[in-house]
């Protein structure tokens, strides 16, 4: 029997990037939980991601759904890595065919940091990242949002 396409709006399951040049920060979480864990960060060459790993990683979440956090200034206006992280976006989408939307991620990094500051960490962010923590703001965020 054919499947008619379900509105799976409310119970998707969730994947979240956090963008960067060397370190992509992933998260994942249900929608009707509203709740997101972090995972490993995927390892980045200037912005470019091992699409094999996106790919391994996609195939055994299965997310419905894929939110990036879009790096924006203070005031609103765009920044470079903004544009980069639409980029990942769309190249995310045309790989995948999976739906991505973008999200406000101000504040998430700085957040991030206290968390992790919080949990021992001793601030070599370049050695050892909040990119996954990042991610999970920026989930947990996108499933608070009004709308």
């Amino acid at each position: 029997m054919a499947s008619a396409t379900v509105d799976r709006t409310g119970q998707r399951l969730v994947m979240a990037f956090d963008y960067g040049t060397r370190r992509i920060g992933v998260s994942v979480g249900n929608e009707m939980l509203r709740s997101a864990s972090g995972l490993e960060p995927l390892i980045a060459r200037d912005g470019i991601p091992d699409w094999v790993a996106v790919e391994k990683l996609l195939k055994e979440w299965q997310p419905d759904l894929l939110v990036v956090g879009l790096p924006i200034h203070d005031d609103g206006s765009e920044s470079d890595m903004s544009v980069r992280a639409r980029k990942f976006g769309n190249r995310l989408h045309g790989r995948f065919g999976k739906p991505v939307e973008m999200v406000d991620e101000r504040g998430t990094t700085r957040a991030a940091k206290l968390i992790a500051q919080g949990q021992g960490h001793k601030g070599n962010y370049r050695d050892r990242g909040v990119d996954g923590i990042a991610a999970q703001l920026i989930l947990e965020g996108w499933f608070n949002r009004d709308g």
